[in-house]
């Protein structure tokens, strides 16, 4: 292997190795990140904010406030220093009224002098004191002599004391001519400044994010089969043009449905005539066992027509309200009951729930009646949370294999061996089912049933 391609290897590992990382990192900074809009925008608004302060009040701190204060720091050390020039070159001012009177005239500062002795002991320091610190070095640096400072005393001054040969020299200086004292001003301006914007910054985004979330609320109940009443267009441009999309979509669809349904009710006239014609001249021409089966297949036809016209219909017209459940599970299980099956409904939760009542009700019917065409003993148990209403219907019958669960959902699909085969049906109880089920924002599902058959569990969105 030449030279090149071994570097081509090593740099193709580097950056398999690169893209695995980044990979890492963006799934655990994901995790970290908020899923709403809303926190997100914050997320975005706030921190090049922090970024930003941050950045300006460190180079405040490191080049403007540390700056002033070191050199008004060294201006009064520079001061205190010449004081003690004097002190030393001129032995004849004994009582240092001379002193005195420069240093308070002249450099604003209150010179005393102590009889010799110890200094002190150190008082206590500040968290974080950049005038201490600063005094210490310049007072090292331009004396050299022994010194004991307090800063924490008295809010306005600054107590230096100084051993010198003979005496105890003790200076009391303004602490605003040692320390540059706004800075704590520009740092509240900063963070006031900063916050009055944030605040401005989340009400204008709250505004913002409504008309957002009322399209995705309105979006959900279109989803359930129910109105979003009120709702119309707001918002920036792009969300105006979205619920635009949304409620044209909206109406293109609830016109699709009215036509299919104003046909087939035009269909299902015309059909319905024949038959009762038929019924009728059947009854006029009397009794035998030829016309006892015709009888019945016109009965069968109207059954079949019935099913086809409510499969096609779908829930279309009927509105959601609020719907006991719990009384609704009751009507069937006595309806099952009259028909001659053991049955059992429990309810836990709250039983209101917001539904179409006639057509979930002949979703939970058309089950009721699957299961109780091949089991003997059927339980019904409807359970309500925060999110979500669920519907269990158990049987003991022979139920349905596995692979074909799905299958006998299909419309006038009809399985041999399977409980979707209607005597005499038409192979549309389950698909009708599910279309009421999934037209309320849910959906059907089969399993195995604890009793030994079939459970079918319904489950929508409350």
């Amino acid at each position: 292997m030449s030279t090149i391609d071994t570097g081509l290897t090593l740099l193709r590992s580097a950056a398999g190795r690169v893209s695995a990382a980044n990979g890492w990192m963006g799934n655990a900074f994901k995790g970290w990140m908020p899923t709403g809009l809303y926190a997100r925008a914050l997320l975005i608004m706030i921190v090049p904010m922090v970024v930003l302060q941050s950045v300006v009040a460190f180079v405040f701190m490191e080049r403007h406030w540390n700056t002033v204060t070191r050199r008004l720091s060294a201006a009064v050390v520079q001061d205190i220093a010449a004081l003690i020039d004097v002190y030393k070159g001129y032995p004849q001012d004994k009582d240092r009224d001379q002193i005195r009177r420069i240093a308070q005239q002249r450099l604003g500062l209150v010179v005393d002098f102590l009889p010799p002795g110890d200094m002190p002991p150190p008082g206590p320091k500040p968290f974080f004191s950049l005038l201490d610190q600063t005094l210490s070095v310049q007072l090292g640096r331009q004396i050299g002599r022994s010194f004991w400072i307090d800063t924490v005393g008295r809010s306005n001054l600054v107590e230096i004391r100084i051993q010198l040969d003979d005496a105890v020299m003790r200076v009391f200086a303004q602490r605003s001519a040692a320390y540059a004292s706004n800075s704590e001003i520009f740092l509240f301006w900063m963070v006031g400044t900063s916050s009055i914007l944030l605040i401005v910054a989340v009400l204008f985004l709250r505004n913002q994010i409504k008309p957002i979330l009322r399209l995705a609320d309105a979006a959900e109940s279109f989803g359930k089969g129910r109105e979003a009443p009120n709702f119309r267009p707001r918002g920036a441009r792009e969300v105006r043009r979205a619920s635009v999309a949304f409620l044209e979509m909206k109406s293109r669809i609830e016109r699709t449905m009215e036509q299919r349904t104003a046909m087939l009710a035009g269909v299902s006239h015309d059909l319905r005539t024949i038959l009762t014609r038929f019924k009728l001249e059947l009854a006029l021409i009397g009794d035998s066992p030829e016309l006892d089966g015709m009888r019945k297949d016109v009965d069968e036809m109207s059954m079949m027509l019935e099913d086809y016209l409510a499969f096609a219909r779908g829930d279309s017209g009927e509105q959601s309200q609020p719907t006991d459940m719990a009384q609704a599970l009751e009507e069937l299980r006595g309806d099952a009951e009259r028909h001659g099956h053991a049955a059992t409904v429990a309810f836990h939760g709250l039983p209101v729930v917001t539904v179409k009542p006639a057509s979930f009700k002949r979703c939970l019917a058309n089950l009721v009646t699957n299961a109780a065409r091949y089991g003997k003993a059927i339980a019904i148990t409807g359970q309500r949370d925060h999110r979500y209403l669920t519907v269990t219907i158990d049987d003991d019958g022979p139920g349905i294999p596995t692979h074909l669960r799905e299958e006998v959902f299909k419309p006038f699909l009809r399985l041999d061996n399977a409980r979707n085969q209607d005597e005499g049906g038409t192979g549309l109880g389950l698909a009708i089912a599910r279309d009421i089920a999934r037209s309320h924002g849910g959906d059907i599902t089969l399993g195995d049933s604890p009793m030994g058959g079939l459970r079918a569990s319904v489950r929508i969105p409350v």
